[in-house]
């Protein structure tokens, strides 16, 4: 089945709106337009992506499914025009990925220093769909943690850090210096699985409004401090691991050469480019 780009547009426009008339303003097309081109497309991919009545618009659960697909759809579209154009320009442009709390300056600072000629574009990931830029073409090398979805992809170990808890300050375990998971046990914890905070900001603040706790690296709880939450080192809980991620049919000597570079002032072996193919 070849899936019309335009319709998938116009679907998402009104998933985003939860209403006809106001995704067809924005669209500038007419409304029984719009409602026969979503008809037109619930029956290309064969069932209900919308429950109408006639006060509001709901998502089936398939039509969340394709909502959230979409936007993959439209981020490696519009990804792969920009580079098209940067092509024509003669622009060479490497765009990095890294999770909330890791830091890349210095690696970008060593790479500009050598490869003045090629722009670097820094791209901060989401928390829980970290590994996604790098299939979809948003990204051409990430800085992430463990643990993620590593099919398709080829990483590099930098290095691991400590975890900590991050609880209310009113918690009955702020008053610890450490905790155990054993101490944890129990209570609701935020995980990416459980709840799609979209920023690190907001999972944060669940926490600071009693909503659960959460086990996060240290390098998150230095780059988010805040006076109505403590983090306690998790004396038990097993490091994580950090790495240098690239798709692996991704073979541009640009990418190669980064992330040579990155693993060096990251402090690790230097990466031959063929342990990256």
């Amino acid at each position: 089945m070849d899936l019309d780009l335009r319709k998938l547009r116009y679907f998402a426009a009104v998933a985003e709106h939860r209403h006809f008339g106001r995704a067809a303003e924005q669209l500038y097309i007419a409304q029984p337009v719009l409602s026969r081109q979503i008809r037109a497309l619930e029956r290309e991919v064969g069932c209900a992506l919308l429950i109408r009545t006639t006060r509001s618009v709901q998502l089936t659960p398939a039509g969340e499914q394709l909502h959230e697909e979409a936007r993959a759809v439209f981020a490696t579209v519009d990804t792969a025009v920009r580079r098209v154009h940067e092509v024509d320009r003669g622009v060479e442009r490497l765009v990095v990925g890294f999770a909330p709390g890791l830091q890349v300056s210095k690696a970008v600072r060593a790479f500009t220093a050598t490869h003045p000629e090629v722009e670097i574009e820094l791209l901060r990931l989401h928390w829980w769909e970290q590994d996604a830029p790098l299939r979809d073409g948003r990204a051409h090398v990430g800085y992430l943690r463990r643990p993620f979805d590593d099919t398709g992809l080829r990483a590099v170990p930098i290095g691991s850090e400590p975890k900590v808890a991050c609880l209310p300050a009113t918690h009955p375990l702020a008053r610890r210096r450490a905790v155990t998971l054993a101490d944890l046990d129990g209570e609701p914890v935020l995980e990416a699985h459980a709840r799609r905070a979209t920023s690190v900001e907001e999972k944060f603040e669940l926490i600071a409004a009693g909503r659960g706790i959460s086990i996060v690296p240290r390098s998150v709880a230095r780059s988010y401090s805040r006076p109505d939450l403590v983090y306690r080192p998790v004396t038990d809980a097993a490091p994580v691991e950090t790495c240098l991620v690239v798709a692996k049919d991704r073979r541009q000597r640009r990418v190669l050469e980064f992330v040579t570079v990155a693993a060096q002032e990251l402090g690790v072996e230097a990466v031959r480019p063929a342990a990256v193919d």
